[in-house]
């Protein structure tokens, strides 16, 4: 069995969950989702949907049907966060701080992190993260949340991440076959931990740090000696 590496965190989190990437609508991501739902706050059964890295407001609806064959309870909104005067709109934050989920979703890193880097939306899922909100995303999102990650519009380049885990980077759709991507982004000096994560795959970071493997891959740790 693949032993889950214990990660270092940057923001108190309750439960962080990175998915590898995975078509929700194929029930490709169906075990993760499941355990995404099972975690929820009992009492906050409300999933704020950022669709910054897509633009796309339709992710969210079709994303919430599906969450409801699960729990008909369960609402999904669509948070507005596509460009810098939204990260500041006060309806926008007040409802990232009262889900009992964030979901990050896919798309391009460079719209995610233009718009969210060092950004008071950015900031709101931090202290919602830290108040017990269940925080998940996927593919480009996912990929986010190290120091690092990779710019979809320019080839072997990387850009500044969010950096809610420092020292590491994240590289999501990973294929073990060409890992040339994950390992350029281990090449920069402020990077120790390279993880990649392939479709259908999840990594859940707990507040201490330790973590579980999720779905039907196995994820890659390279380490910086």
């Amino acid at each position: 069995m693949q032993q889950p590496p214990a990660l270092q965190l940057a923001t108190p989190v309750r439960l962080l969950v990175l998915i590898g990437g995975g078509e929700f609508s194929f029930g490709e991501t169906r075990e993760i989702d499941e355990f995404l739902v099972r975690n929820m706050p009992p009492d906050r059964e409300t999933i704020a949907f950022l669709p910054t890295a897509s633009g796309s407001a339709e992710y969210a609806t079709h994303l919430g049907k599906y969450f409801k064959t699960f729990d008909p309870a369960i609402e999904t909104i669509n948070v507005p966060v596509y460009r810098g005067r939204d990260v500041r709109r006060a309806k926008n934050l007040n409802q990232l701080k009262s889900a009992g989920m964030i979901y990050v979703g896919g798309g391009v890193t460079n719209a995610l992190l233009t718009t969210m880097r060092d950004s008071p939306a950015d900031a709101a899922m931090r202290e919602a993260a830290g108040n017990g909100t269940l925080i998940a995303a996927i593919g480009a999102g996912a990929a986010s949340f190290g120091m690092h990650a990779r710019d979809m519009q320019a080839i072997a380049s990387a850009l500044p991440a969010l950096g809610w885990l420092p020292q590491t980077v994240i590289e999501t759709a990973f294929d073990p076959q060409n890992d040339t991507m994950l390992r350029r982004l281990m090449s920069l000096p402020d990077v120790k931990l390279g993880i990649g994560i392939p479709p259908k795959t999840a990594i859940a970071v707990h507040s201490d740090g330790t973590t579980n493997i999720l779905g039907s891959g196995n994820i890659a740790v390279f380490r910086k000696t």
